[in-house]
Formats: structure tokens, C-alpha cells, sequence
């Protein structure tokens, strides 16, 4: 029974075996074969006994018959049908004479080569019967080769410089392999009453060691968990080519395999517990191959168990499972035979790993392994499927098993379970924690554990469902911060987003990615295109692609550089030779983008071809074909909920002053100050600030979001000097694109204008960003896109979720959807880097202090993050009235509440109509309005300033006190024309 051999480097198609019914006669079968090796040549003859009107039907795959006869009497047969069938009317002996000829083709590993490095021999390289044989098998090699088959003890004895094999084994077979060399170093052994060989080559004996003391290991490991190894022999044979096959008696690796140094701890287990599990219990396959499932949970599986790596072995399988099956490959368990791709790998290895997984959790431990053993007992040397599995675990498990059988292996898919909700509220002394899980799909009866954490710790529980929906409660005695559903993955279900990591296999399971060509060298990657390409993936020019092009699809980005890596993730840094760099799609969480980056043809071509070895990655990097790096992203471990955070404990002893902090950061490069926009004591502590670090000596700038960068000329010329207050605000369009009052800014604006301190307009185009709010960036003109900046990062998941809970709890916003809203965010936050990173590449000198809301800086997320990303200043973070959490900020100051000045209000309601300023309403206890104007009236002065905009009342207001009068110059139309009239108003 030959299994394929789990090991990541290689992917070979495994060998199929076709099982006769159970009721068909098991027959004798004897074979001679001897060889001329220069011709890559097989000789043979095989003798059948056969009962009177017995029908046997041989495949002779590349053979050529040289005759048949019954009795010594020549039987007819079609020497070009690819199996004979024969049918006597009289019982007998069969005889086929046969030769072959077998050279090294491209799949010399799946069927069979004679050459001068040795033989390999597989599937039909003998008439080879349908039926199950008891085969005596003997081969004539030259002196010096030894041969390995499936057998207990083999005779060898020499003749004429030939060495003649006898090989005996009594159990029932489907078919044999055979393998020879000249160049086998061979090493005996004992386990108990188990010989144990090793066939080596001689560059590779120094590996017998450790592979012998590893094979005591799993002999001993399996004995206890299963029962006595079935034979009396069993063998490590190393192969040129490369394979990984198990059958009765030995296993067959390759060179390169044998050589990789986690292959002794291992996938040398998997292969021995083949040795019970597919080789003394055979697979029905008609009715599903249970074996690869169970041999993996078994062996991989539990060597990671024991290490304490479990959770993370079984999180694997299902991310394997989600990147590579969908709803056009499915299958379910019952209809798996072998693996043929990547999407049978995860259903008929994962997806029976995590049944077993499962079932082992329902029965209990004990009962698992006592099920098993029995299982294998009654089996032995019997087809096996599913439903003699399920009756073996009803033996020792008190309950009807069918339906979970049924749903686990004759349905498709996953169970896709939801956390829709989870609420905290005291219960006496304890908290309640109430939570709903839902189902997508099919409705299982799910076991699933639950954890709940508090500082103390956990409390764990396990709850039922096995409806669409359901609500589940639980009680802790301390204050609870998180739940956790299904933490160490004990369940086969679909991973929620936030589990899922952005991984190679990912990219490579996509049905239809797009292929991003970069702007020049294309050339490239041409062996990327093309394979891509022939999974189904289309090409494009990046600046063909919009929102919704993205929005949809997996990407295969072209080039570090390429203008969508830098539109999606800003700067990508492109770690080797040749890398490949996973990101989760920004705008679908479902999706993501492989940027593969190389410095040469060569590069790719040496390295390329290899990362189908290394799905489970979402970085790798190679040097000349090496890998030189390798990197999962870390996510959620199991389906997360937050609930309380713990109270944040500030030690009162290690409170800094205004004066220690400017300590502190005074060697920033940049000094980030956040504020509440409104909040006049926030800007007191900016203009310390900033006072603090001038005084020091530096070279200082001060960034405004408060300022667009088309007006930085007005702010130049105003710092100067050349122009003053009135124009600077006029210019700047302070009132329209701001619009808090202006007293909060003025301070700091005069302490600047007075030093001679740079201000830089850091915010981009109000216009543009709200043409991005409410169309997306894709609805810029080209010259608008000209103005933004070309990279851009969108892959900030946790900043992406602050926002997203503000977009939901603020419906008025506007936006059509959140998406467009988080694209004018990041395009708001990238533009203020930008900015940032311009001046200050243009005055390497210079400090700058930054000021922004609070809401830009938090935790590094919307400016600071994005500045270091181009161009790595040191930088500090002073948030204003913050709430105190893990790296929400360097420093987070509570400044008392300072009254400020403000300017005094006429309590009217304004807008701009006909190049006038027209009273549009009144706020209640409106002075103007006591004072009888209307609605609809024009104001042209006040104090006989003119008012020709909405600019002119505010800035006229700015150098005015409440509780004095003005006089106000109305135009009233009326009935019979227009007149203007003077009020006195008081100002509020």
C-alpha cells in the first residue's frame, strides 16, 4: 500500500489502488523478473493458478505480452488493449511471458525506471491482476545490487555473477513495488522481534543513526497507542528519485527528502504509522480513504500536540482549508482517494484531521485510542471505510455516532459560525456574560469551548449548538475583558477575519486573481504571468484598474514599486533577491495581495517555482534561489470579542511635569501635539510647547492641519511679515476651510510671526477630500490625482476598525459608504505626512511640531506612522485629555480648564448670495434679532467697515469685546424698493 508522504518541498501525485471486492478470491501470484540495465530493460514471467471459468483481467500498462498460455496451450490475446482479460474454460496455470522497457521519463517517480542509477518499480510493471494476490516474488540482478520489496524475510543466493532475490511475504496484496542499487550501504537492527534495515547511500550513511534510533521511537509510540507492529521486518530505503511512499514492510524516500533535517521527527512517523494505517488496515475507497486523515492526526499532528504546538497545527489545516477549497472543488470525506491537488490535500488530510480531532474531544482520550486499536484488530488485512470506523467508536462510546458521521464526512465544507454579540452586566457579586453565536449555511451540532478572561485569569466552559442561532450565557467572578470562542481549534469550521493571516496558499487557492504589471521591466516576471495566468488569473496595467477592480479581487502586484503597492501599502520594502510580500486586501478582507519584487530575471526564474512549497508564509525572501526568509503574520487566536478593558493603574509617584517631558522629547525630530480642537487650554499647552523647544535652541517649524497646502504662500508671507492679519486670513480662506475660532490659533500664530518660526500648511484641499468622502478616490479628476500623494497605506487594520466604529455610531456623516470615508481619512493623514516629510527633506536642519486632533495621532495610526514610513525621524506623540491606553501615545497631558478669548457673535445665521452677506436665521436670544433685523437682510458694514463676504463679519469680530455695541448697516427690500437701516446691536 503506497501513501504519499506529507512533506512541504515536494508535490507528486500519489499512486491510486484500485481494491476488488471483498467476496473476490485472493490469488497466488508468482513473478520472475530479471533485468539488462544498459537497456533499461525488464524480463519476466508470471504464473497465475486459475479455477475453471475464473475471470482475471491483468493491466499491463507499458508491457509488451510476449505470450499467454493456460496449460503450456497458447491462449489469444489483443497485444495492443491495455488490460487482458482471461477467462479459461478448463482450470490450470497461467504463464505470460513479458518484458518492458523503462527509461527515465519526467514521471519516473509515479511509474517506474530502470537505469544505471538503480531501479524503481511501480503500478504496472508486471501483468498486474485486479484482483488481490498473495505474490512470491523473486529477481535476478547483477552482483553487488540489493533489492527491497514488500516482504518479512528475503533470501538471497548467487549464480553466474547474479544475485537472485526471493522475497516472502503471506498477507494479501494489491500490488508490489520493487527497488535495487548497486550503491545501498545496508545496516541491520533490532526493535523487539522487528529487524530493522536501513538502505543507504554512502554519502548519506551518516544519517542511519539517527534515523534507526527515530524509527525505535515510532515503533515503540505505536505499539502503545495502536498494538505489536503487524511485521517482522521493516526497512528504511533511501531512493534517487523523489519519492515518499509507505508500503508493508518499508518506506521509500527520496534523497533530497532524507536529507532534510526535520524529516527524522516527522514525516518518518507518518510513514511507519502507514505501516497499520493503510497498509494492515486497507481503504475502501469507494467508499472513502479515511487513512490519510487519521495517519496525520496521529502522527504530524500529535508530535505537535505533544510539544504544545497543537492549536497551532490544527489552526494551519484550516487555513490550508480556506485558502485552497471552494465551492467549485468541494467534496465531501466520503468521495476522497487521494490527493491530486491542493484542495483534496485539505479535505481528505485537514478536513478528516479536524473529524478525528472532534471525535477524539467527544469520546474522551481513553475511548479514542481503545476505538482505534479495536478498529485495527478487526481490520487487519480487510477494506476498511468510514462506517467500520463509526462502529468501532460505537463499541466503546454509549451513544448512535451516525450523525455525526453522516454530517462530517457525506456533507461538503466547514461549519461558519458568527459572533454576532456579547454583553456584560453585574449578577450579585459575579458578572454575566450573555453572547450569540449564529450559523451560515448548513446548521451543525457543534461542541464548542468557550474562554473567558480576566486578569485573574480564565474560566472556561463548553456549550451545544445546534441551531441557526442561539443565545448562551456564563458567570465570572471578575471583571471579564475578553471572550474567546474555539481558542486552541478543536472545531472544523471557517476561520473568522481577524484569525485569517494574508499567506502565500491563499494567492495561490484564488479562482480568478489580476495580475498588476509594473510601469517598465515587465519582462521579468514573466514566469509569474505565465503561471498565474494558467490558473486562471488575468493581466492588467495598474492605471486601468478602479475601486471596484480592486474591491473584488486577489492581486498578484508586480514590483515593490508598482503605483498599486504604493496606492494600497505606501513604501514596500523588498527584503532579497527575490521576495514575496502578503498583504490582506484593504478593501476586502476575503482577498489578498501577493507584491512579489525581484532585481533580476534570474532571481525569479531560481526562486520563483518554490514559494507553491511555502503557502503557509506571508513573507518570504530568496537569494539566488535560497531562501534566506521566511515570516507568518500573527492574528487572532480563536474568534475574539473584547468586553471590558481592564482600568489603566497610573502610579502616582512617576507623574511627569510639562517641563520633564519637554526633557524628553526635546531630541525628537518631530513632536506630535494632539488636541480637541475646541478646547482652549489644548492650545495653551501647544504654544508651551512649542515655546519649551524654541527656547532650546532648535530650528523649529510648527505643522497645522488647520492649513491647506494651496495657501502656503499667504502663511509665508504672513510669518515674514509682508502681509497682515486680515489678508493672511482672507487669503488662507481661514473661516471657510477651518472654521473653529480663530482666538484658539492666535496665540501661536503671533508667538511664530514674532520668531520667525515656519508654519506649514499640512492638510490637503478641502475639495478634494470631500470629493473622496463622497465618490471615493476613484472619482478624482487626473489633475486632482495630481495632487495627492502617490503612496498611500490602507493596510492599518486596527486603525481601520477605530474608524469604522466612528463611521457606525455617526450615521450623519454622509458618506456613502465606509469605505469611501476611510479612503478620505487615509488620504487626509497621508497628505499631513507628506507634507511633514517634504519640509523637513528640504531644511535637514529643522525640528517641526505638529499639530492635529487628537483622533490623527492616537496610537501612531493616521500621521506619525506614515512619517516614519518615509523617512524614519524620531518622533514623540503628546496627546491632550486622552484616554489612558497601552500606546495610545508617548505622553498624554490633563491641563486644567483655561477660560479663553473669544471673539463676540452678532447671533446671526449667515450665507454668501449675489456677492452679498445675507442673514439666513437667528440662534434663540439673538441680540440682532431683538434689535428688529430680518431674515433676508444684507449687512454692508459694521461701524462702517464694509462687509462684502461672510470673512469680513468674522475677521471685524475678531478685535471686538462682548457686552460693547456696533453699529450694524442693513439693506432691506421691501414692497415699494429697498432702503438701508442702522441697528445698535450688543454683541454676545
Amino acid at each position: 500500500m503506497r501513501r504519499f508522504l506529507l512533506i512541504i518541498f515536494l508535490f507528486l501525485p500519489s499512486v491510486g489502488h484500485a481494491f476488488p471486492n471483498p467476496n473476490d478470491r485472493v490469488i497466488d501470484y508468482t513473478l520472475q523478473v530479471s533485468f539488462n540495465i544498459q537497456a533499461s530493460k525488464i524480463d519476466g514471467i508470471a504464473t497465475i493458478p486459475i479455477k475453471k471459468g475464473e475471470e482475471i483481467n491483468l493491466d499491463k500498462g507499458r508491457l509488451n505480452l510476449l505470450y499467454v498460455t493456460l496449460n503450456k496451450e497458447k491462449i489469444d490475446f489483443s497485444r495492443h488493449a491495455e488490460t487482458i482479460r482471461i477467462q479459461p474454460s478448463s482450470a490450470g496455470m497461467v504463464e505470460i511471458g513479458f518484458e518492458g522497457t523503462f527509461k527515465s521519463p519526467e514521471q519516473a517517480a509515479t511509474t517506474g525506471v530502470i537505469e544505471r542509477r538503480g531501479i524503481f518499480l511501480t503500478g504496472a510493471w508486471y501483468p498486474k491482476p485486479a484482483q488481490m494476490c498473495h505474490y512470491h516474488l523473486t529477481a535476478t540482478l547483477p552482483q553487488g545490487y540489493e533489492a527491497v520489496s514488500e516482504a518479512e524475510t528475503i533470501d538471497k543466493t548467487r549464480k553466474d555473477n547474479k544475485t537472485i532475490f526471493a522475497f516472502h511475504f503471506s498477507h494479501p496484496l494489491d500490488s508490489i513495488t520493487l527497488v535495487a542499487t548497486d550503491r545501498y550501504k545496508k545496516v541491520e537492527d533490532r526493535f523487539k522481534g522487528v529487524e530493522l534495515f536501513a538502505y543507504f547511500f554512502p554519502e548519506d550513511a551518516h544519517l542511519i543513526p539517527t534515523y534507526m534510533e527515530h524509527t525505535k521511537y515510532y515503533l515503540k509510540l505505536y505499539e502503545t497507542l495502536i498494538n505489536t507492529f503487524p511485521y517482522k521486518r521493516f526497512s528504511i530505503v533511501e531512493n534517487f528519485l523523489p519519492t515518499g511512499y509507505s508500503m508493508p514492510t518499508y518506506t521509500l524516500l527520496g534523497q533530497e527528502v532524507l536529507r532534510l533535517p526535520f524529516i527524522p521527527e516527522t514525516s518518518l512517523g507518518h510513514e511507519i504509522l502507514h505501516q497499520w494505517l493503510g497498509n494492515l488496515v486497507y481503504i475502501d475507497d469507494s467508499k472513502g480513504n479515511w487513512a490519510e486523515g487519521l495517519t496525520a492526526f496521529l502522527s504530524d499532528h500529535l508530535y505537535a500536540q505533544e510539544k504544545g504546538r497543537g492549536f497551532e497545527y490544527r489552526k494551519g489545516v484550516l487555513i490550508d482549508y480556506q485558502s485552497y477549497v471552494n465551492a467549485k472543488n468541494d467534496f465531501p470525506l466520503r468521495d476522497f482517494k487521494e490527493r491530486t491537488d491542493h484542495a483534496s490535500e485539505a479535505i481528505g488530510y485537514g478536513k478528516a484531521l479536524m473529524v478525528f480531532q472532534m471525535l477524539k474531544r467527544m469520546v474522551g482520550e481513553n475511548r479514542f485510542y481503545e476505538s482505534v486499536r479495536y478498529f485495527v484488530n478487526e481490520m487487519r488485512f480487510r477494506k476498511a471505510s468510514w462506517g467500520d470506523i463509526q462502529r468501532a467508536f460505537e463499541k466503546y462510546y454509549p451513544k448512535d455516532l451516525t450523525q455525526f458521521f453522516n454530517e462530517w464526512t457525506k456533507g461538503k465544507g466547514l461549519a461558519e459560525i458568527f459572533l454576532e454579540e456579547a454583553e456584560v452586566k453585574p449578577s450579585g457579586l459575579r458578572f454575566e456574560v450573555t453572547f450569540t453565536l449564529s450559523q451560515k449555511g448548513k446548521v451543525y451540532a457543534l461542541d464548542f469551548p468557550v474562554a473567558l478572561y480576566s486578569y485573574r485569569g480564565k474560566v472556561e466552559n463548553l456549550f451545544h449548538l445546534d441551531k441557526e442561532k442561539s443565545t448562551f450565557k456564563m458567570l465570572i467572578d471578575d471583571i471579564p475583558e475578553r471572550l474567546v470562542i474555539d481558542e486552541d481549534y478543536d472545531l472544523a469550521r471557517r476561520l473568522s477575519t481577524s484569525e485569517f493571516p494574508p499567506v502565500v496558499e491563499r494567492l495561490i487557492g484564488d479562482q480568478s486573481p489580476i495580475i498588476v504589471l509594473p510601469d517598465s521591466g515587465g519582462e521579468v516576471y514573466d514566469e509569474i504571468v505565465h503561471a498565474f495566468q494558467e490558473r486562471g488569473a488575468r493581466v492588467s496595467e495598474p492605471d486601468h484598474l478602479n475601486f471596484k477592480d480592486l474591491q473584488k479581487s486577489s492581486m498578484v502586484i508586480l514590483g515593490a514599486n508598482n503605483p498599486i503597492a504604493v496606492r494600497l501599502y505606501g513604501r514596500v520594502a523588498s527584503p532579497g533577491g527575490f521576495s514575496v510580500l502578503m498583504k490582506e486586501n484593504p478593501w476586502n478582507s476575503r482577498k489578498v495581495a501577493g507584491i512579489f519584487d525581484a532585481r533580476s530575471k534570474e532571481e525569479v526564474n531560481e526562486a520563483f517555482r518554490k514559494i507553491f512549497h511555502y503557502g503557509k508564509y506571508s513573507l518570504l525572501s530568496f537569494d539566488h534561489g535560497m531562501n534566506t526568509h521566511k515570516k507568518m503574520d500573527e492574528t487572532s487566536r480563536g474568534m475574539k470579542e473584547e468586553l471590558l478593558k481592564p482600568p489603566v493603574v497610573v502610579e502616582i509617584s512617576t507623574l511627569k511635569t510639562l517641563a520633564e517631558v519637554m526633557e524628553r522629547v526635546a531630541g525628537k525630530k518631530i513632536v506630535y501635539v494632539g488636541e480637541n480642537h475646541n478646547q482652549f487650554s489644548h492650545h495653551v499647552m501647544e504654544l508651551e510647547i512649542i515655546k519649551e523647544l524654541h527656547r532650546s535652541g532648535k530650528r523649529l517649524a510648527i505643522g497645522m492641519e488647520m492649513f491647506q497646502r494651496p495657501f502656503q504662500k499667504v502663511l509665508d508671507e504672513y510669518m515674514e511679515g509682508k502681509i497682515d492679519e486680515r489678508e493672511f486670513l482672507k487669503g488662507t480662506q481661514y473661516f471657510k476651510r477651518w472654521g473653529f475660532d480663530y482666538n484658539l490659533y492666535r496665540p501661536i500664530l503671533l508667538f511664530a510671526r514674532s520668531e520667525k518660526i515656519p508654519v506649514v500648511a499640512l492638510n490637503q484641499r478641502q475639495e478634494i477630500v470631500d470629493k473622496v468622502f463622497r465618490g471615493g478616490l476613484d472619482s478624482l479628476s487626473e489633475d486632482e490625482k495630481a495632487l495627492i500623494p502617490s503612496r498611500m497605506d490602507f493596510s492599518d487594520e486596527a486603525y481601520r476598525k477605530r474608524l469604522e466604529k466612528v463611521f457606525r455610531e455617526h450615521e450623519d456623516l454622509g458618506a456613502e459608504n465606509f469605505n469611501f470615508f476611510y479612503q478620505a481619512q487615509v488620504l487626509w493623514d497621508e497628505t499631513m505626512s507628506e507634507s511633514i516629510d517634504e519640509f523637513l527633506k528640504a531644511h535637514p536642519s529643522d525640528h517641526m511640531v505638529v499639530l492635529a486632533g487628537n483622533g490623527h495621532l492616537a496610537y501612531g495610526s493616521g500621521i506619525p506612522k506614515r512619517t516614519a514610513r518615509r523617512n524614519g525621524y524620531a518622533h514623540a506623540i503628546i496627546l491632550n485629555d486622552a484616554d489612558l491606553e497601552k500606546d495610545i501615545a508617548d505622553y498624554v497631558l490633563f491641563p486644567k480648564t483655561i477660560p479663553g478669548v473669544t471673539s463676540p457673535k452678532l447671533m446671526v445665521l449667515l450665507k454668501q448670495r449675489g456677492g452679498k452677506v445675507e442673514i439666513a436665521g437667528f440662534p434663540s436670544g439673538s441680540n440682532s434679532e431683538k434689535a428688529g433685523m430680518k431674515v433676508g437682510d444684507m449687512i454692508l458694514s459694521i461701524d462702517h467697515t464694509p462687509i462684502r463676504d461672510i470673512d469680513d463679519v468674522k475677521i471685524d469680530l475678531l478685535s471686538r469685546n462682548k457686552g460693547k455695541s456696533v453699529k450694524v448697516r442693513i439693506l432691506r427690500k421691501g414692497f415699494f424698493g429697498s432702503q438701508e437701516i442702522d441697528f445698535e446691536v450688543v454683541l454676545q
